[in-house]
């Protein structure tokens, strides 16, 4: 699958709740925060929700990148 946005976010999914609606939360919150566009975050949301779960879920991973150094707290956004 290719990127919508050519573009990633600093996002370790590991342990985010597998609920879409926290995921697609998870990933706007963080792509806020990296200062994203809402044009873009729209984008990325857009086609994510344009098919079923599995599609959802490689939309959002593909624009996810987790880096060594993550300050990013998983544990505010678990149920």
């Amino acid at each position: 699958m290719k990127k919508v946005i050519n573009k990633t976010v600093n996002l370790d999914l590991v342990g985010v709740n597998g609920n879409a609606f926290a995921i697609m939360g998870v990933f706007k919150r963080q792509a806020k925060r990296e200062g994203w566009t809402q044009e873009e975050i729209d984008t990325v949301l857009k086609e994510a929700k344009s098919g079923d779960y599995d599609h959802l879920l490689a939309t959002i991973v593909n624009h996810c990148e987790a880096l060594e150094d993550d300050n990013i707290n998983t544990e505010d956004y678990e149920n």
